[in-house]
């Protein structure tokens, strides 16, 4: 039976709902949501595949039979659970994967009871591509501009003190759990999403900015760790003005040294990044590394590794920038206050230049 008209919803309705929830099992669930969804699955992962195997062994009417009783347990548990407190004019949407029975028979109870409950029409299929549609075309919406310089700059700090001072930030690195370099994982092995979920944040976080202001965003490959840029986004970002930030190389290392501290706990992990670097550096340099990876030395390996490495990894990246940059601010030192005043000057700059191109030459 099809639900009536008054009980599904576009994905253009998602934010007008109180609650939406992912009726999907936990590995979907972990795999990608919408933003904000509770996952209050109505199959486990086991169960579902012992649906989805009775369906096609033996009969769809044999699966339902089973996977029915589940479904309406766990609901009950969740009604129980989760949801006692919800007052009577609460309306919360709910999805599964193509908006079928899983999602169908949550909305069901939740109505009986009294709330305003709606199904998403589609399910989770209609809004990714309804998502896919949108990072298409909402990139060019925007002014970008972007933040480079070589490693340790700061540059991460700068795109905070840029939101604190009300500039809207699209921080790339911080949506894919990764600086984008060799060292650039997580501490604690803290995993990166998946494609689809980096796809999700970066379709929110676009779509709450306002186009009449400008959008900063730090210089990164096309790829960060294991999350790809989708095209629309980079094309936006190789089309913008370039901001360049350097320091003295002291203050870089001793940058480095503070914000990778955490490799000094890892030291085997560190190896098996710096490994990667075979046939990219002499075999006698990455024996080096490797042994003081081993030993805790990262002053000596974080200085080398940006003599040999990063430094000139950044220039190749700056020759091929499709465009020259607006200008390089040297800046003394890294210091909060210093960070600070150089992104009051950039909000100022890209202000005022909105609406027309910039053309400022810049060396400090």
């Amino acid at each position: 039976m099809r639900p009536a008209a008054d009980e599904l919803a576009p994905v253009t309705a998602i934010d007008t709902f109180d609650t939406i929830i992912d009726a999907r099992t936990p590995a979907e669930f972990a795999e990608d949501h919408l933003p904000g969804a509770i996952n209050c699955p109505v199959l486990t992962n086991e169960e579902r595949a012992i649906v989805g195997t009775i369906y096609k062994q033996d009969s769809p009417f044999a699966a339902r039979r089973i996977g029915g009783a589940w479904v309406a347990r766990h609901i009950a548990d969740h009604i129980e659970r989760h949801f006692q407190d919800r007052p009577r004019d609460w309306r919360p949407l709910v999805y599964c994967w193509r908006g079928g029975q899983r999602s169908g028979a949550f909305v069901t109870w939740l109505r009986l009871i009294g709330w305003e409950a709606a199904q998403l029409e589609g399910g989770y299929k209609a809004f990714r591509r309804h998502l896919l549609a949108e990072l298409a075309h909402l990139p060019a919406r925007f002014t970008f501009w972007v933040v480079g310089g070589p490693t340790g700059c700061g540059k991460t700090h700068l795109l905070s003190s840029l939101t604190q001072q009300g500039g809207q930030v699209l921080d790339l690195e911080g949506l894919a759990r990764h600086r984008g370099s060799l060292l650039g994982a997580w501490p604690n092995g803290s995993a990166q999403p998946g494609q689809r979920a980096f796809e999700t944040a970066l379709w929110d976080a676009l779509r709450r900015f306002d186009p009449a202001k400008p959008v900063f965003v730090e210089a990164e490959n096309r790829r960060i760790g294991r999350c790809h840029l989708p095209e629309a986004l980079w094309q936006a970002i190789t089309r913008a003005p370039l901001l360049v930030v350097d320091a003295p190389f002291s203050q870089r290392h001793a940058f480095l040294l503070r914000e990778y501290a955490f490799w000094q706990k890892e030291p085997e992990r560190l190896a098996g990044q710096l490994a990667r670097l075979k046939g990219l550096q002499p075999n006698e340099r990455l024996e080096r590394w490797l042994r003081w990876a081993r030993a805790g030395e990262l002053a000596s390996l974080y200085a080398e590794l940006m003599v040999h490495h990063y430094d000139p990894l950044y220039r190749k990246g700056l020759e091929r920038h499709p465009r020259t940059p607006l200008g390089t601010w040297y800046l003394p030192d890294l210091s909060v206050t210093t960070l600070a005043a150089t992104a009051r000057e950039w909000l100022a700059l890209a202000q005022a230049a909105t609406g027309r191109e910039p053309t400022l030459t810049r060396e400090k």
